[in-house]
């Protein structure tokens, strides 16, 4: 009877719910269409694919040498996978230091806005830029970069900052500074919507209580709206920390590399991603694209399960 009576209670449920379950249902077959089923392509990482044999060939080609590692043999042991690996994490590691705790700090800023129109009109500008392509963020670095007369450069010699123009685009000085300055910019309201929304969730009656107490705004800060926010920080922490390899929070690396990598600054801005385009899909490798990207990937998801039991071990909070 209990069995029974269950599963009517499941069936009711389910009909009530109907338009959410397809929604659902909506849901997972796009991932199955778009995330799972192109996972079987994977399998030419351990092969030797040649295109011409098309998509038959993902399973006659033949297995290759080494127990089937042979790409993921010849990337570690090219001359480019010290560097690779370098610039890859380099850029990542500055973006995460810098990216990260960004939006938090002008999300806390934004809470203690008390004109609720101008904050709106802050909050909408901040994330637009998001919505903006690399292409067009290019081209913005570029008005404000170059040599000819860009406002950046213009500004510095009037300043007496710098006695001529300097080439930030095509400098491996100032590439990973770039990289790093772009995706704050791009990304910062964005990400700070997440932090708002966490604030937005704690008790009022908390700030009240505190007032009542004579806690100022930087120690209702302090000890309410950072503790009330901590799961969710953590939480957006371990899934930065797992996307170290393909761009910290933004995972804008591959791209920024596309666009503002050049023939003088290429020794900083190759990364892991570009590498398995340039190598690999340029040059019709794509097994050895494929194993580099499954490389990648298995990284990523490695460094996810460390975080996440690393943060449940020292803060009890975590993605599972």
């Amino acid at each position: 009877m209990a069995a029974v009576k269950g599963k009517k209670t499941l069936i009711r449920g389910l009909k009530a719910q109907f338009s959410l379950q397809i929604f659902a249902l909506l849901g997972m077959v796009f991932l199955l269409i778009f995330a799972y089923i192109p996972m079987s392509g994977l399998i030419i990482a351990f092969k030797d694919y040649r295109s011409v044999t098309g998509f038959r060939g993902f399973f006659t080609s033949p297995w290759t040498a080494n127990y089937g590692l042979k790409h993921f043999i010849a990337f570690f042991k090219d001359p480019w996978f010290g560097r690779v690996m370098r610039n890859t994490l380099g850029i990542s590691v500055l973006k995460l230091l810098f990216s990260f705790p960004a939006p938090i700090i002008f999300a806390l800023a934004l809470n203690e806005l008390r004109y609720g129109k101008f904050k709106r009109i802050v909050q909408t500008v901040s994330y637009l830029p998001h919505f903006i392509s690399w292409v067009v963020v290019y081209g913005l670095a570029f008005t404000f970069l170059n040599t000819q007369n860009g406002l950046v450069n213009r500004l510095l010699t009037d300043l007496g900052l710098i006695t001529g123009p300097v080439n930030f685009l095509a400098s491996q000085d100032t590439y990973w500074a770039l990289a790093v300055i772009t995706d704050v910019w791009k990304e910062l309201g964005w990400w700070s919507i997440i932090f708002l929304a966490a604030i937005a969730g704690i008790d009022p009656a908390l700030y009240d209580a505190a007032k009542i107490d004579g806690a100022g705004r930087l120690q209702c800060m302090r000890h309410i709206t950072l503790p009330g926010i901590r799961g969710t920080t953590v939480v957006l922490l371990v899934l930065a920390l797992g996307g170290l390899f393909s761009g910290g929070m933004g995972g804008s690396n591959f791209e920024q590399t596309f666009l503002m990598g050049n023939s003088v600054n290429y020794q900083k801005s190759m990364v892991i991603g570009y590498y398995a385009y340039q190598t690999g899909i340029l040059n019709q490798r794509y097994s050895f694209a494929t194993a580099v990207g499954l490389f990648q990937s298995l990284i990523s998801v490695t460094l996810v399960f460390m975080a996440n039991r690393g943060a449940k071990k020292f803060t009890g909070e975590g993605i599972y």
